[in-house]
């Protein structure tokens, strides 16, 4: 169990609250469309590189924050500290909620700089769910995943940042045993059902699997919209989470 001086995670009570749906479409119209449609069953949004350059996007930041919905700015930025530490500071200042750096530690200690006493929660990239071992080996890394992901989540809670993102395969409870901080806030990608396609994701976890495993958010693309009825697919995946929650506390 938590201590005081750990207390427990600051997760929104209602289980929608978790659900970050990605944004990834090509055009504003088309995300302010999705948006619309998910109207009172999702209120996170994730703004990625597929609407990072689009024109129209400063509207699109400024109208979801207006209207009381969050956003997930998945900028991974990855640059020199003093950018990284200003870059940091405008998305502060734009009121969104999560913004993602990559997971350097000179880069994330720029980046809580840039936070400063703001609302925004930094989140580390520890290894993208479309890499395994072979994929970062070819990229020059000597260690394994499961190596920089654990070692990405100790940088994390050194430099006092919020959370990581990480698959639910990493084992987001285990992580924050070894990173020393039940706190650390972990986002996870790469959710599909189980009779959905991976896409170009490597490490695959179900709805309820991540929940239980300890994922604090679900960050979700194309499973909801490029479904027929993404409404319908953002509830039914609510409820696994709801499911993966109760199978936790049962555990």
């Amino acid at each position: 169990m938590p201590s005081q001086s750990q207390p427990l995670r600051p997760i929104p009570p209602n289980m929608a609250d978790r659900l970050i749906v990605a944004l990834d479409v090509p055009t504003i119209a088309g995300a302010r469309e999705m948006i619309d449609r998910l109207d009172g069953v999702v209120s996170f949004f994730k703004i990625g590189l597929w609407l990072a350059f689009a024109e129209g996007v400063d509207g699109l930041i400024h109208s979801l924050t207006a209207s009381g919905k969050k956003v997930f700015l998945d900028a991974k930025m990855y640059d020199i500290g003093r950018t990284v530490e200003e870059g940091v500071a405008r998305a502060a200042d734009r009121g969104v909620n999560i913004l993602t750096v990559h997971g350097d530690a000179r880069i994330m200690e720029a980046a809580v700089k840039g936070k400063g006493n703001s609302s925004l929660n930094i989140f580390a990239i520890s290894v993208l769910t479309s890499l395994d071992d072979a994929a970062l080996k070819e990229m020059g890394y000597a260690l394994t995943a499961k190596e920089m992901i654990h070692l990405r989540a100790k940088h994390a809670v050194q430099f006092g940042l919020d959370g990581m993102i990480a698959s639910a395969a990493d084992d987001p409870n285990e992580l924050r045993r070894i990173a020393g901080s039940e706190r650390l806030l972990i986002g996870t990608p790469g959710i599909r059902g189980a009779d959905e396609t991976s896409d170009d994701h490597a490490r695959l976890a179900t709805p309820s699997s991540a929940i239980e495993r300890g994922s604090d958010y679900l960050v979700v693309g194309r499973p909801i919209i490029a479904n027929a009825d993404p409404v319908a697919r953002a509830r039914q995946i609510i409820a696994e989470m709801e499911a993966g929650a109760r199978l936790r506390r049962n555990g």
